[in-house]
């Protein structure tokens, strides 16, 4: 009997996911909660484009079309090409719209079993065991709910979206004390372009938050509102952003995104002698963050108006919060339509927002948090298993635990797709996407779960060497995580 493979959310990884299973030879269905495909791509601001070169964002069998000349493709253009792509293989007819994953719920098998697999799954196989996923399934229409069963799930619920981040409060300090309105960037952006600009016409607009969300937000309110009604940014740490990925006219590239960069940092399961090129080439490695800071210092007014970061600029680049900055940003900055204030923290009265070191309140008549998301949360719950909520992300896990950042070691017939993050997203989920389809057609032999706990330790306490509070990031060492992703590096074909 053929085995059923069910995909839940059509966003980039969804699409990438379903194409390369429909290729192996099953009939994935794919669940996306709303009535359109491309994820966080169909709920983004107007001025939202992509931050890398289009040629470094593109499916590697289906470039862009030759009609879109610009370098940097807006929302728009990116749903097309989305679309696009979804109807050349095949994927459109694999999607239930409207159809909303409330949970999912592992059947078949017992979690003291499970616990005493030497082997993923019981035998290393995406389909040895007797175990069956049952998924809730809620018509956003009628609000019907179905369940459905499949033999192995492929989550691509992304990280950003779907379940906002929110500063915490003291009691009578949060939003229910403020007149005006309080929203989420989310919220924000999921508002019709025309019903976006009617509501922050002519508004105080206060946006709290220092990452891309927060610029590109406060960019597009100072657009509309000009300098008689300025945005007021409140952040909290600067962030490195760049103008593009060119430094003084040499690609970034070269500096970091290349075989030769990646011998200057240390990599997981490295050899001793990678380990000690990484060592003795580390000062080269520093030397190019320095030469970034001092581009961004010489080009951008970044100390006239406090925008130095107090960390330096790989701090952002291996935490993947850097960035590029939104066209005319500066500009709005010097002219007065975007006000930049710093703050720790934030508290609500009547007329807007309390900060530190000011007596009079920011007044406001709308607050917009681009506060980020809670993307293990997010996960986390669509387990209906209290076991495999906690397996997702324990108090002592810095980030969800997964092999190849692909599957957990102890959460059997479940692949988690997009979760880690790359310079070029469409590539890497391409390249987990194949090795996923490999899998399922029995073309890889996975290591023991011993063997598979030890290779995500090895990755973590690796990165940490960077970032001691690594959230999933592998911007520094994609080439080496692709190649074990090609079967280089320790993976076993059959």
């Amino acid at each position: 009997m053929e085995k059923k493979v069910a995909i839940i959310g059509a966003g980039l990884s969804g699409l990438i996911a379903c194409k390369y299973v429909l290729e192996t030879g099953f009939q994935p269905v794919v669940f996306k909660a709303d009535e359109g495909l491309g994820g966080q791509w169909r709920h983004t601001i107007e001025s939202t484009k992509i931050q890398n070169p289009k040629q470094d964002f593109q499916f590697v069998d289906f470039p862009w079309d030759s009609s879109v000349k610009e370098d940097n493709p807006n929302n728009q253009q990116v749903q097309a090409y989305f679309h696009a792509y979804a109807q050349r293989f095949g994927i459109v007819p694999c999607i239930r719209f409207n159809s909303k994953v409330i949970d999912i719920d592992y059947v078949g098998e017992s979690n003291e079993d499970i616990k005493s697999w030497e082997l993923w799954n019981g035998d290393e196989t995406p389909f040895g065991s007797k175990g069956t996923w049952y998924i809730t399934v809620q018509d956003t229409k009628s609000f019907s709910t179905q369940v459905h069963k499949a033999e192995f799930v492929i989550l691509c619920i992304g990280k950003y979206s779907g379940l906002p981040n929110f500063p915490e409060f003291p009691h009578g300090k949060g939003p229910e004390v403020f007149k005006g309105k309080a929203m989420h960037s989310m919220d924000y952006a999921a508002l019709d372009n025309k019903v976006a600009a009617e509501l922050v016409k002519n508004k105080r607009v206060t946006v709290v938050g220092s990452g891309k969300s927060a610029l590109d937000v406060a960019t597009e309110i100072a657009d509309k509102n000009g300098v008689n009604y300025p945005c007021t940014m409140i952040q909290r740490t600067v962030h490195c952003f760049l103008m593009d990925f060119n430094i003084w006219g040499f690609s970034l590239a070269y500096l970091y995104f290349n075989r030769f960069a990646e011998l200057l940092v240390h990599k997981p399961g490295e050899n001793l002698l990678l380990s000690l090129v990484a060592t003795l080439l580390s000062p080269f490695r520093w030397g190019f963050g320095k030469l970034i800071e001092i581009y961004l210092k010489s080009k951008l007014p970044l100390k006239k108006f406090g925008l130095v970061p107090k960390h330096n600029f790989h701090h952002d680049m291996y935490k993947c919060t850097f960035g590029v900055l939104p066209d005319l940003y500066f500009d709005k900055v010097k002219e007065g339509s975007i006000l930049i204030k710093k703050s720790q923290s934030v508290t609500f009265c009547n007329e807007g927002l309390i900060i530190d070191g000011e007596a009079k309140p920011i007044e406001s008549d709308i607050v917009v948090f681009a506060t980020g998301f809670k993307g293990d949360q997010k996960l986390r719950s669509i387990f209906r298993s209290a076991t495999f909520q906690s397996l997702i992300k324990s108090p002592t896990d810095v980030t969800v635990p997964l092999y190849r950042q692909i599957l957990h070691p102890g959460i059997p017939q479940l692949a988690i797709m997009g979760y880690a993050e790359a310079l070029s997203n469409i590539y890497s989920n391409e390249m987990r996407c194949q090795w996923v389809a490999r899998f399922l057609d029995g073309n890889i032999k996975l290591p023991s779960v011993k063997e598979m706990e030890k290779d995500v330790k090895v990755w973590e306490e690796t990165i940490k060497q960077y970032d001691r509070k690594w959230d999933s990031c592998i911007v520094t060492c994609g080439i080496w995580y692709n190649d074990q992703l090609s079967d280089y590096n320790g993976l076993v074909q059959k």
